[in-house]
């Protein structure tokens, strides 16, 4: 009896031969390995079920830092990349562990803050000056610390200050985006964030955006497929009908649409 792709798989199980129907479409899925911030935000959970009601195939995020999921990407234990940090994902692409990075969708980066604003950040010519400030002051900044697109753009932050940041002011928590706030919370600390999750985020406490608006905050985010000649496992065809989806129009207006208090999080910029 000829079977198609929609059809009802059937298993025998247990001795009194009892039937049970399982969707062949439900073992089509893909794993992607994506920066916290478009867990964390929400965004995932309101595009993810758009693409798989409209292609069947499902998507199951390992949620991590930047460079732990280009890491991810180059043992070939995901078939998808799903990233914030232009650089890293350029050489990813240039070493031939993917085959092609797609833009997206941007966002911005925000320092938040006690609103009493210790270090002054507010009054900052630029964000470089906002964090010389902070280290200044000896204010506490708690930085994510894992490699991730967020730690790699307040490093260059630090690096166009000319700081070196180290001493008990600076905390570094080896977490996640929401990780880290819940600590700038508690201290409380200043903090580098994506705006998406920042705006998100239901803990802020006393917290603040106490700077923004400089473009070296541009944050992109890229999709990239895993190289399947490198790791011939890799799902390619599924993992480039999700790429299609996400720059396709039906892709870009999914993300133009999730808002969180009447925000828009994540802005699309597809080519």
């Amino acid at each position: 009896m000829p079977l198609n792709t929609r059809a009802i798989l059937l298993c025998a199980v247990s001795s009194l031969g009892s039937i049970v129907a399982i969707p062949a479409f439900a073992q089509d899925f893909i794993t992607v390995a994506s920066t916290t911030s478009t867990e964390n935000s929400g965004l995932f959970g309101h595009i993810l079920p758009l693409f798989s009601e409209e292609t069947g195939i499902e998507v199951r995020v390992v949620a991590q830092g930047t460079g732990q999921a280009l890491e991810t990407g180059r043992r070939g234990d995901v078939d998808v990349v799903f990233v914030h940090a232009l650089p890293a994902e350029e050489q990813f692409v240039a070493e031939g562990y993917g085959v092609e990075r797609f833009d997206v969708m941007y966002n911005d980066f925000v320092i938040v803050g006690p609103d009493s604003d210790p270090a002054k950040t507010r009054a900052a010519q630029n964000a470089a000056d906002a964090m010389t400030a902070i280290a200044q002051a000896g204010a506490a900044f708690a930085s994510r610390g894992d490699d991730s697109g967020t730690h790699q753009a307040e490093q260059a932050l630090w690096s166009a200050a000319g700081i070196v940041p180290e001493g008990a002011w600076y905390l570094e928590t080896g977490s996640g985006m929401g990780a880290t706030l819940n600590t700038a919370v508690q201290v409380p600390a200043y903090a580098l964030t994506d705006r998406g999750t920042w705006l998100s985020f239901a803990n802020r406490g006393d917290l603040t955006i106490t700077y923004e608006g400089d473009p070296v905050l541009f944050n992109p985010y890229g999709v990239i497929l895993v190289n399947p000649e490198r790791h011939a496992h890799v799902k390619a065809q599924e993992g480039q009908a999700f790429i299609d989806w996400l720059v396709s129009d039906a892709g870009q207006q999914a993300i133009a649409a999730y808002q969180v208090g009447g925000d828009q999080l994540f802005f699309p910029n597809a080519q």
